[in-house]
């Protein structure tokens, strides 16, 4: 019958042979071992050994394409033995090996390689010679690439090797309308082109030391940037996304943009602290890309490898946690999304546009958008509190006001689900917990706002909120015989739907009022005193940080990432959250179990991580889709120590407070290098918990 007999005979195979492999899905590549230096929109890739082997997503990266995946070093026709691979910085690794020639003699090696590799693409191969005679080494390094786009190398879909040019003093390959090009310093004796092979010949006399430097660029045709594919089709029709890396802004002198934060500075009993807050600094500082529609407005992408661009929701929550740091990087990131956000009529004017995000096992997938609409006035106000000039606040409040005109819009109206409510992600719900936070604190933030530019709306979102908080207590609160519990979300119905899950932590971050008061919160006070229980339980306290589900729920997977990992920033909220309400011990646990996994994380904290229980003499398990460095994570980092203080500032009306949790649980530690009201503020916090004023602009009053 047609279309049942092949017309093709299959091919045969010899006895004993094995039958070729399927094809693999796209999945995601593991990176949590490899060496990322990280300079948006410059990566480099790198095994601990430093040899770039083409395999997974080692390479150099620029503007979201690979500029090189191949990159072997070979001495004398061997491998130089490693014994050292480490980042230096964010955007910086070293390598350090050693060479043994044919009829060597003695255990002790004598010829020294360091290999330094840069985010920016150049990379310096230094030989030391501690032989007594001179050396003549011969050296070959072999290059190659796919030009492969970010998004396809993170899912294991590489592209073709591309056949090399010689090209001046190094090689070239091309693909169409994009090309690569590594130049070498000194020029090799020789390049083959066919083979991707540059070779020398260094005479080292006794002592001497040769460098050798390449340099790996990216060229196009029109001179424009690239970007990464949307998504990956998976068997069954999943999908799985590609990293954004979005538009690429234009090339400016000095190239990296400078850090939008003040030089902060953390001196603490427990030193660990202080090189989590310099690590996490000097990651976000490779996260930091500009606009490209106004290149001196300053956002943090995401993170690598998934986010290498802008992520609304992300940027806001990094900016907001630095806000101690200075209010530059907040005014330039909610300036980049005020430039997008909805103008057209309808439903959807004044929303920040966001991608879904998948919300676990139990929900349907919640809209960033949704999420960095109602965060955008909070931030503004919290900016203002912290010093951000007036003008600034003037020229991003009207993008403030739409948000908040779409928070009244998107309500939903009597006789249409649970009313008064925010639906997430579609009207008509579900309604979640730590959206009505959102909203809540969007609402009391605002009105802050509105009543500075002298507005009468103030009132209206006040009473807004007031409601809100009264329907919250009864809808949202489950009785038990334990001393109840409040639902993660209610469905369309209204029905309340209970769950233990980390994303709670919201309801404790109220957000930072005049004078030095936070706002009131969505829980009464017997409701956040259960809550912090709960949260500092076995059930969610992992001992490396909060997990994202309990392990009492339903669909617990301690590798799930919105269903029992640690996710570092909601840990940061949750540290914080509980110290301002007065419950300092669970704060203090979960600052030193982050820190603890900061250890083992070498300073560097991904996105996530396994939310397995510790034991004594275990680790954090590292998540193999967790981005590392993340902007939430670093900045949560941040968060978490500076909290550690209590400061609330109030700079329009020139008063700060101290008010650090008594329980000190970090010991004794100083902040320097802090900015309130744009000028240098630090603050000295005892062993006692007891805080003092070191620095402060003129004229700003320490208030109680």
């Amino acid at each position: 019958m047609p279309g049942i007999v092949p017309t093709a005979q299959p091919a045969h195979r010899l006895p004993g042979a094995r039958r070729p492999a399927p094809p693999r899905a796209p999945q995601p590549q593991p990176v949590h071992s490899s060496l990322v230096c990280v300079a948006l929109p410059s990566l480099a890739v790198s095994p601990a050994s430093g040899q770039l082997t083409g395999r997974g997503m080692d390479g150099f990266y620029r503007d979201g394409r690979r500029v090189l995946s191949r990159c072997e070093l070979l001495v004398a026709g061997e491998e130089p033995l490693v014994v050292q691979g480490r980042l230096t910085g964010a955007d910086r690794a070293r390598f350090f090996g050693t060479v043994r020639r044919t009829g060597e003699r003695g255990p002790d090696p004598e010829i020294h390689v360091e290999r330094l590799r840069s985010a920016d693409g150049t990379e310096q191969i230094t030989f030391r010679s501690s032989a007594t005679r001179p050396v003549r080494l011969p050296v070959e390094i072999r290059l190659g690439t796919d030009l492969a786009e970010l998004g396809s190398a993170a899912v294991g879909l590489p592209g073709p090797g591309l056949q090399a040019t010689v090209h001046g003093s190094g090689l070239r390959w091309s693909a169409p309308g994009v090309h690569a090009v590594v130049s070498a310093t000194p020029a090799p004796a020789d390049a083959l082109a066919s083979a991707g092979l540059l070779r020398w010949e260094l005479d080292l006399p006794p002592g001497a030391r040769r460098t050798i430097e390449l340099r790996a660029g990216l060229e196009r045709d029109d001179g424009g940037p690239g970007g990464a594919p949307g998504a990956h089709r998976l068997p069954g029709n999943a999908r799985l996304p590609g990293p954004r890396t979005g538009r690429v802004a234009p090339r400016m002198r000095g190239d990296r943009p400078p850090r939008p934060w003040s030089a902060a500075r953390l001196e603490c009993d427990d030193q660990r602290a202080d090189a989590l807050m310099a690590g996490s600094l000097d990651d976000l500082h490779g996260l930091v890309m500009r606009d490209p529609a106004a290149t001196g407005d300053l956002y943090l992408a995401g993170g690598f490898p998934w986010r290498c661009g802008l992520a609304p929701v992300e940027a806001l929550w990094a900016a907001r946690m630095l806000l101690p740091l200075g209010t530059r990087l907040a005014a330039g990131t909610l300036r980049a999304l005020a430039r997008g956000q909805q103008a057209a009529p309808g439903a959807d004017f004044g929303r920040i546009p966001g991608p879904l995000r998948d919300a676990g096992p139990h929900a349907p997938p919640s809209c960033t958008g949704i999420e960095a609409t109602l965060l955008f006035p909070a931030v503004l106000a919290e900016a203002r509190r912290w010093g951000l000039p007036e003008r600034e606040t003037e020229r991003l409040l009207p993008a403030a006001e739409r948000c908040l005109r779409w928070l009244r819009i998107v309500t939903d109206p009597p006789g249409s689900g649970p009313r008064g409510y925010v639906p997430d992600p579609a009207p008509g719900g579900p309604y979640r917990s730590e959206t009505q936070a959102h909203a809540h604190r969007a609402a009391l933030l605002g009105a802050d706002l509105l009543d500075a530019s002298g507005s009468s709306d103030a009132a209206v979102l006040r009473d807004w909120a007031a409601d809100l908080r009264t329907r919250f207590r009864t809808d949202f609160w489950l009785e038990d015989g334990a001393g109840g519990r409040h639902a993660a979300l209610l469905t369309a119905d209204g029905r309340p739907v209970p769950q233990l899950a980390s994303t709670t932590a919201s309801l404790l971050d109220t957000g930072l009022l005049g004078g030095g008061a936070l706002a009131p919160g969505l829980l009464d006070a017997a409701q956040t005193d259960r809550l912090a229980a709960l949260l500092g339980s076995p059930a969610m306290d992992s001992g490396w940080g909060l997990r994202g589900l309990g392990t009492k729920e339903s669909g617990y997977n301690p590798f799930g990432h919105r269903s029992g990992a640690v996710r570092v920033h909601e840990t940061a909220i949750a540290a914080a959250g509980l110290a301002a309400a007065g419950h300092e011990r669970p704060a203090g646990a979960l600052t030193k179990g982050l820190l603890d996994a900061a250890e083992s994380f070498g300073y560097r904290l991904p996105e996530m991580y396994a939310g397995e229980q510790r034991t004594a003499n275990g680790a954090p398990v590292p998540h193999p889709a967790a981005c590392r460095p993340a902007a939430v994570a670093a900045a949560g980092a941040v968060h978490i120590l500076v909290a550690l203080a209590g400061l609330r500032p109030d700079v329009p009306a020139r008063t700060v407070s101290v008010r650090p949790p008594g329980t000190a649980p970090l010991g004794a530690l100083q902040l320097t290098g802090l900015t309130v009201a744009e000028q240098p503020f630090a603050v000295r916090i005892s062993r006692l918990g007891m805080g003092v004023v070191e620095t402060a602009a003129d004229g700003l009053r320490l208030g109680s």
